[in-house]
C-alpha cells in the first residue's frame, strides 16, 4: 500500500493530488489496473471533479457551507459537526483505472483531497490493484 501524506492550510480547502497519486502508481510498477485512493478521516474526503478552473473547488466548498451551516444546533461536542457532515457527504474514496501506467481520467478531471477541519497532518492510502 502506498501513503500519501499532506499537510493542509485552511480550514476548509480542496488540494489536488493527481500528480501524486500518478507517481503512487508509476512507483508500483502496475501497468492495467484500478487505483483505490483512501481518506482514512472522519472529517476531510476524497472526490474526482474539473481540475482545470480552480474557482470549482472554491464553488463546491461555498456551496458546501451554505449545505452545512455551522451554526446549526449539533450534537456532537467537538465543534466539527459540520465537518463529519461534509466529509460524508463527498465521500472517502474514488477508484481510477490505470491504462499503460497511466491515470485514466477524463480530459478536464483531476483527483481532490477535500479537507473540511484543517489545517492538519493527513494521509491518503492508495491500493493498487493489477
Amino acid at each position: 500500500m502506498e501513503e500519501i501524506s499532506l499537510s493542509t492550510q485552511r480550514a476548509a480547502e480542496i488540494v489536488e493530488i493527481t500528480a501524486l497519486v500518478q507517481d503512487g502508481v508509476t512507483r508500483s510498477g502496475v501497468r492495467e489496473g484500478i487505483v483505490l485512493v483512501y481518506c482514512p478521516h472522519t472529517t476531510a474526503g476524497i472526490l474526482i471533479n474539473e481540475r482545470a478552473d480552480p474557482a470549482v473547488a472554491k464553488d463546491l466548498l461555498s456551496f458546501l457551507s451554505d449545505l452545512v451551516p455551522e451554526e446549526r444546533p449539533w450534537e456532537h461536542g467537538e465543534g466539527n459537526s459540520p465537518a463529519h457532515v461534509k466529509a460524508t457527504l463527498v465521500g472517502t474514496s474514488a477508484s481510477v483505472v490505470i491504462e499503460t501506467g497511466r491515470l485514466r481520467l477524463g480530459r478536464w478531471q483531476g483527483i481532490f483531497f477535500a479537507e473540511f477541519d484543517g489545517p492538519r497532518e493527513r494521509q491518503v492510502w492508495l491500493r493498487i490493484l493489477a
